[in-house]
């Protein structure tokens, strides 16, 4: 390895699964950790989610959102009796293997993880580079290398990086920590229309089924000079579109959200911004939504798992009751919110299914004008939700967390398709 200046790959790796769309997906993380890379590595990108490139590239709805390329692959074993199609998504094997004999030969491949049940599309990429580039270093980052370091480690990288501690890049790379923070690599991208930031990070809540508390992260928001910088990248390279990462955006936003819309807005930036990890009810304030709706937020994602007492007391994660979720509904109609383009998400498949009562939840939303959005439920191991889940699925097996089967394991494909053709009739009455 050249260690004045390595040739670096990374890659953002193919989707299995029965179901995946673009909803302003980007390898935030990976670029991130390439933007404290570039000034000592050669960086290169393989993204196989950039809609953009290849021969399938397009542009997507009016928010920058579209339709992987896919193709149908034969079922895993434990998905026989699930009845939906299972697929690879994003750009074509060949071509990165291409890239790779036209490149080669690579110091060192990153490659980003995120979902742990689309560990195959990691797994096809390792194979890849050690067919055509055999010397390369491989590293393992993000989620599903966090949350299953073991099982990431059986795919055959060479170092597998746990949460944001990046000690062993550096060492498995042998340069030094650029100090400070980086903005994040957008520039690797020859073309651009949508992005994603955070103001904030880690999350104050304790979600029974979410793995950022057993993390250990904290809370803290991002100094705003810095979250300016990164959205100033993205509007200079003619980004329309970005979404918001944060697990709790609306938190603390007198020091965080609204000082930096207030930039934004100082700045004249025409960006669209979107919410799609979903935001707190609760912290929506009549200041927060107009402000919001003049820095040009285009939608909203309301989190609402239940409006059963019972389920959030139970759940500890203090999420957001009937009566919140109406006041935020109608701060955002008085700001002038396009309510077409506001939904609550509600999960499908929980393992406290009969104590959510999710049709009147589903129901309750609807009456507020509001779009329904079911996000069907994944099982995380060492999570309080994931627990509970021990005896439906053996969760070292992380295509078992798998978000369309596990709802069907636990209620029965019938009952899961009828609460989504009750969401889908819903919202046609919008």
């Amino acid at each position: 390895m050249d260690k004045n200046n390595p040739k670096i790959l990374l890659v953002n790796p193919p989707i299995y699964d029965f179901s995946a769309y673009d909803f302003w997906l980007k390898p935030y993380g990976l670029l991130g950790v390439a933007g404290r890379l570039r000034k000592s590595c050669n960086l290169f990108i393989w993204d196989y989610l950039d809609r953009l490139s290849g021969a399938d590239a397009g542009r997507g709805d009016d928010w920058g959102r579209g339709a992987y390329r896919r193709e149908r692959l034969p079922k895993p074993p434990q998905f026989k009796q699930i009845p939906r199609h299972y697929c690879r998504f994003g750009r074509p094997q060949a071509e990165f293997v291409r890239f790779l004999q036209e490149r080669a030969p690579f110091d060192a491949v990153l490659i980003q993880t995120v979902m742990t049940y689309w560990y195959p599309g990691v797994r096809e990429v390792i194979e890849d580079v050690r067919r055509v580039c055999p010397a390369a270093k491989v590293v393992g980052g993000g989620f599903y290398a966090t949350c299953c370091p073991d099982h990431a480690a059986s795919l055959g990288a060479d170092v597998v990086v746990r949460g944001d501690d990046l000690t062993p890049l550096f060492a498995a790379l042998d340069i030094a920590d650029q100090e400070g923070a980086a903005v994040p690599a957008w520039e690797l991208y020859p073309a651009l229309h949508t992005g994603a930031m955070t103001l904030t990070r880690g999350c104050p809540f304790r979600c029974g089924y979410c793995y950022v508390p057993q993390s250990g992260a904290g809370f803290a928001v991002r100094p705003v000079a810095e979250c300016l910088d990164e959205a100033a990248c993205l509007v200079g390279r003619g980004v329309t579109d970005i979404a918001f990462y944060d697990d709790a955006l609306l938190y603390q936003a007198d020091k965080g959200l609204l000082v930096f819309l207030e930039a934004v807005l100082s700045r004249g930036w025409k960006v669209n911004w979107h919410t799609p990890n979903g935001l707190h009810a609760r912290f929506l304030t009549p200041e927060a939504a107009t402000l919001m709706v003049r820095a040009g937020f285009g939608t909203f994602y309301l989190g609402y798992e239940s409006n059963a007492a019972a389920f959030h007391d139970a759940d500890g994660g203090g999420k957001v009751a009937s009566d919140e979720l109406a006041a935020a509904a109608e701060h955002l109609r008085r700001a002038g919110a396009d309510m077409r383009q506001v939904a609550a998400y509600q999960m499908l498949g929980h393992p406290r299914f009969a104590v959510q009562q999710l049709e009147a939840a589903m129901r309750f939303a609807h009456r507020l004008g509001l779009r329904v959005m079911l996000s069907d439920f994944s099982p995380i191991p060492g999570t309080p939700d994931g627990d509970l889940c021990s005896g439906i699925a053996d969760l070292s097996e992380p295509l078992n967390h798998n978000k369309t089967a596990f709802p069907i394991w636990l209620l029965g494909a019938k009952t899961v398709d009828d609460y989504k053709d009750l969401c889908r009739s819903l919202n046609r009455q919008l």
